[in-house]
């Protein structure tokens, strides 16, 4: 099941963004693809208004992970930079956390991601406009409606 959304500035990302982070549940796991600079954080900080976090959100880069409360916790990862199997293991234990977890560059770790999870591609367009691609199995996408 695919989903592609049109928007055309960081505004409306995020908007997306919270209706989608709006349905999701404990346990979610969403990957993120884009190119540096395609709203990727952008992305996260509206799927946490979602989640009812009103946190200043910011890219988990060289944290690795940030945390954040709100009605279900959010875990923003960025595993670009995993050095070993120790790292994977790591951010494999927050899937059992009882979190929404959100994976930037997963493609990382792609072999260790389990298939229920959503996937999330953010493609730049002309000016602030970007395409938003969502996937993921029926199962997965049955709490949420990202339409604009």
């Amino acid at each position: 099941m695919n989903q592609k959304i049109i928007v055309n500035s960081p505004a409306e990302t995020i908007a997306v963004a919270q209706k989608l982070g709006s349905g999701l549940v404990p346990g979610s796991i969403l990957t993120l693809e884009g190119e540096l600079a395609a709203g990727k954080t952008t992305f996260t900080k509206g799927l946490a208004l979602g989640l009812g976090i009103d946190a200043v959100v910011d890219s988990p880069t060289f944290a690795i992970v940030k945390e954040y409360e709100g009605r279900i916790p959010l875990f923003h990862m960025d595993v670009y930079r995993l050095d070993g199997d120790s790292d994977i293991e790591f951010i494999l234990e927050y899937f059992d956390r009882g979190g929404v977890c959100v994976i930037e560059w997963a493609q990382v770790i792609e072999q260790d991601l389990p298939a229920e999870r959503i996937d999330v591609k953010i493609q730049r367009l002309e000016g602030d406009g970007r395409a938003i691609i969502i996937s993921g199995n029926e199962e997965e996408l049955r709490h949420v409606d990202c339409s604009n």
